[in-house]
């Protein structure tokens, strides 16, 4: 027979109550409670989501069937589905969103070393939203089609111990390209993701945060990759500076518009609608080329 702890005794031992009570402080989450305080609702739900319990009554029938045991688990007071009902209805969820980002850094850090099959030092995230069936008839502030109610959970998973990091619950009809809106990019790591998600302004907001993205190309998607090599044939049209003959020969004919250009160095400066592409030729001779990003994803190039 078991003397020591129970089990679940032994999971909530390690949570940090010291934070737990601040964030009840912080948002007043105790304010005009009697018995059932925070602590016991959040152990209750946590026995919930662990025994995987399918509604108030089944929460309740169970753990009233060892209600002996309840002070051991650390529930200190008696537990009705009116009660956990109020409780879920009334009080703020702020307190339990704030201490879950408290324990997701303690998981973080227990989990910085862990291979996950890449050799990268820096965090990688995947990006992913679900969509969860409602009933209309009771969730009716959840609206998603004519019939049926939804809400939509977008996550950002860390792929090192696979720990949420980033939780965001909307009605089922936001867009999951909105949640970019949302994130706080993290300098040098990567971000996984579908193409629901490929907007290029808000993709640009990424790459100056420092950060890399992965995703898959839409059917549509028109692009080219354009790189410029040192001793490459350079070929744009440029009809009002054009390089002159060397002495020995070389350069390009009169009135050619191909130019080769030996030693031709290239800089490029990004922005949202526009790539500008400037080219040192020669001391005298400075090329920029803008190429303007149009709607239908096509070019417009000014020299």
């Amino acid at each position: 027979m078991n003397r020591g702890k129970l089990v679940f005794a032994q999971v909530t031992q390690h949570l940090p109550l010291t934070t737990f009570r601040r964030c009840v402080a912080r948002y007043a989450g105790e304010r005009k409670v009697k018995s059932f305080s925070c602590l016991d609702q959040y152990f209750c739900m946590a026995f919930a989501q662990l025994t995987y319990r399918e509604s108030l009554r089944d929460i309740e029938a169970c753990l009233r069937a060892q209600e002996s045991k309840l002070y051991h688990m650390g529930i200190q007071s008696r537990v009705s589905r009116s009660t956990l009902a109020d409780a879920n209805e009334v009080r703020d969820w702020r307190i339990y969103a704030d201490f879950a980002q408290s324990l997701i850094r303690i998981a973080r850090r227990l989990y910085a070393d862990e291979p996950f099959g890449v050799d990268l030092k820096e965090t990688v995230y995947a990006l992913d939203a679900s969509t969860i069936d409602l009933c209309l008839s009771v969730f009716s502030w959840a609206p998603f089609r004519s019939a049926k109610a939804a809400i939509k959970l977008h996550t950002l998973l860390d792929l090192r111990g696979n720990i949420p990091s980033f939780l965001h619950i909307s009605d089922g009809k936001l867009h999951d390209v909105n949640v970019l809106d949302l994130l706080l990019p993290e300098p040098g790591a990567f971000y996984i993701m579908d193409r629901g998600y490929i907007d290029f302004r808000r993709l640009y907001g990424l790459h100056q945060a420092g950060s890399f993205f992965v995703t898959r190309a839409k059917s549509n998607l028109k692009a080219q990759r354009r790189f410029f090599k040192r001793g490459c044939c350079l070929r744009v049209r440029n009809s009002h500076s054009r390089p002159k003959s060397e002495g020995n020969g070389s350069g390009t004919r009169k009135g050619s518009r191909h130019a080769h250009w030996p030693k031709a160095q290239a800089s490029a400066t990004f922005r949202p609608d526009k790539l500008m592409v400037k080219i040192s030729t020669h001391p005298r001779v400075d090329l920029t080329v803008s190429f303007h990003l149009l709607p239908a994803c096509a070019a417009r190039v000014e020299v």
